[in-house]
């Protein structure tokens, strides 16, 4: 499907169907919701060989366009990570429901109780590449917040997203729920991405999930709100009171876990102490895991390639990173400040006074230390899933879970009572 003007009224009719759904799910019992959830999660199990089949279609478009390594990475599907996906289903149904949830409550001098109450923002779009586990992520915690939602998957992942997609309907159906809930836009043609950018009738916010140039495209051209980071290039500091094991671990788990994640870290910041005590034994062990490191000064040993500029602040989602010695916790923090992205940045040191620095410091979305960047991730932080990482400040920071998908309204009672 390629016709505008056929796009137009199918991207219409999937956002008026969206909004009806969204008014049953705002009122929709907890029990109902689990159920839906549970019985998708029953579906995709069951059906993973038909999921791992479509997938294996999505690998050949995705090879025929030439997919890097790490994207064919995020694109593939077997059935450790169908496990991985029926688990984020169960763990999200298992949460408590936020709708309805009193989030503070307080008495006036005028005699009105008044209540704040989590409601669902209506109808959240959420456009994404490659990764198909996103489909059951995004519908999930939608649901859960009891928000309808339009799915549009990346044109590599097409037919991993419609077979995953069908589980959702699936488990929408088995509990009563109107199927329209969570939605697939049924069609690789980027005018239906164009459709949702500017769908401010239907569409109440959009949540972009991928690299820079989706997420840059969607926050220039949205009339629709936005949740988005733009990049994710974390950082490691190595401090001089660092445990050189726990800085070995964590730094190779980092990089090398899975290249192709937001929160894998891009570039290692070591102090200058560190180094002198301990020389270039974590470049080494970066080597040694098969990573290219793209060395500034001191730390360009033979086997590094000499760093060049724009090398730092580079997302490169790949088994590349950039290394740098730097005076202190200090020039750590200027250097996070100038390249970060806001997304996460970790500090390895056993001072606690050096580690309350880097957290006051810093502004990032999540500041970790002793561990992994690889945990900045919902399903971590136990949500059960994410539909991503947002790194501004208004609404949402951090990962987007169901409880990042409400908004709220307050409730007001009185006895007759007036305004003198």
């Amino acid at each position: 499907m390629n016709d505008q003007t056929a796009i137009g009224p199918m991207m219409a009719r999937i956002g008026a169907d969206a909004r009806a759904a969204a008014t049953v799910l705002a009122t929709a019992p907890a029990k109902v919701k689990t159920h839906a959830l549970n019985a998708a999660a029953d579906a995709v199990w069951d059906r993973r060989a038909e999921i791992i089949a479509a997938n294996k279609d999505d690998l050949a478009y995705g090879a025929d366009k030439g997919l890097s390594p790490a994207m064919m990475d995020r694109l593939m599907l077997d059935e450790a990570r169908i496990k991985g996906i029926v688990a984020g289903l169960r763990s999200v149904a298992g949460q408590d429901d936020p709708i309805g949830v009193v989030t503070e409550s307080w008495d006036r001098p005028n005699g009105l109780h008044i209540q704040r109450v989590r409601t669902p923002i209506g109808v959240i779009g959420v456009i994404y590449e490659s990764r198909p586990n996103v489909t059951a992520d995004a519908g999930a915690l939608c649901l859960k917040s009891g928000n309808a939602v339009i799915l549009r998957g990346g044109s590599e992942s097409f037919q991993s997203s419609r077979a995953i997609h069908a589980c959702l309907t699936a488990g929408l159906q088995s509990a009563g729920l109107p199927s329209a809930a969570i939605q697939l836009v049924p069609t690789r043609d980027r005018a239906a991405v164009t459709a949702m950018l500017q769908a401010t009738d239907h569409i109440d916010v959009i949540v972009p999930r991928g690299g820079k140039g989706l997420v840059g495209l969607v926050q220039r051209e949205a009339r629709v709100p936005v949740f988005a980071h733009l990049e994710g290039i974390c950082h490691i500091y190595i401090d001089a009171d660092a445990d050189l094991e726990k800085a070995r671990r964590v730094l190779v788990n980092a990089k090398t876990r899975r290249t192709g994640i937001c929160g894998a870290a891009e570039t290692v910041l070591v102090d200058a102490a560190f180094h002198h005590k301990h020389g270039d034994i974590l470049i080494r062990d970066l080597i040694a895991a098969g990573v290219e490191v793209r060395a500034d000064g001191i730390l360009a040993i033979a086997g590094t390639t000499p760093a060049a500029a724009d090398d730092f602040g580079k997302e490169f989602l790949d088994m590349i990173i950039a290394a740098k010695v730097v005076d202190g916790v200090d020039g750590a923090i200027a250097h996070i400040r100038q390249f970060g992205s806001n997304h996460t940045d970790a500090i390895i040191t056993e001072n606690d006074a050096t580690a309350a620095r880097f957290f006051q410091q810093l502004d990032s979305a999540i500041l970790m230390r002793n561990a992994s960047t690889q945990f900045a991730d919902g399903g971590e932080f136990g949500m059960g899933a994410e539909i991503g990482i947002a790194t501004g400040k208004l609404h949402a920071r951090g990962p987007v879970g169901a409880v990042q998908l409400t908004s709220f309204k307050y409730l007001v009672t009185g006895d007759g009572t007036v305004r003198p």
